[in-house]
């Protein structure tokens, strides 16, 4: 079971209070200087069906909130960034902050919720989104949107390959398959 948005911004909190403590704490000598404009590379992502209807499939491209915690522990070093959590007017902010030569940067967006795990997927989607307002995935909006061919599947319409004669379902077949259309 999900935990409520109350519970995730509780244990936000008790991670704000510890990333306050971690900035007063002397950050470790980064290994390479720290080129902000690395967060506008490229990195690994998958598609998902966004929507299905009768006449096909639309796809959108997503990177998995991990690899933009990788992105951003690469660039900045893991030590010189954080995340914090707020809700506002009902909507759940995250910020993500940057150690910079001038001191801490921030940047927010707001999440929506997901139809899987509401809770959590309104805090992944308000990270990922705070992430673009620093460049990471950035690229995703340049891609295009392919389109896959639907049939109808107990009552719904679900992406089809006509060449394999079956339903395409997993997440990996979907990212194959719409690699292979924008290429």
């Amino acid at each position: 079971m999900g935990k409520t948005k109350e519970e995730v911004i509780a244990l936000q909190d008790a991670k704000v209070v510890t990333d306050i403590l971690d900035q007063y704490a002397e950050p470790t000598k980064p290994t390479k200087p720290m080129d902000l404009k690395e967060l506008l590379e490229e990195m690994p992502y998958k598609w998902r069906v966004q929507s299905a209807k009768q006449w096909g499939a639309t796809c959108v491209a997503y990177v998995d909130a991990r690899d933009v915690q990788k992105k951003l522990d690469e660039v900045c070093g893991p030590d010189r960034w954080q995340v914090k959590y707020d809700e506002h007017k009902g909507n759940l902010f995250a910020s993500i902050g940057i150690l910079t030569a001038s001191g801490w940067v921030w940047k927010s967006d707001c999440g929506t919720e997901s139809n899987v795990e509401k809770q959590k997927g309104e805090a992944s989607d308000a990270f990922k989104r705070a992430a673009v307002m620093w460049g990471v995935g950035r690229f995703l909006y340049d891609k295009s949107i392919p389109k896959l061919p639907t049939k109808e599947k107990e009552g719904k319409f679900v992406p089809y390959s006509k060449s394999k004669g079956r339903f395409i379902t997993k997440p990996a077949d979907i990212t194959a398959w719409c690699e292979s259309l924008i290429k």
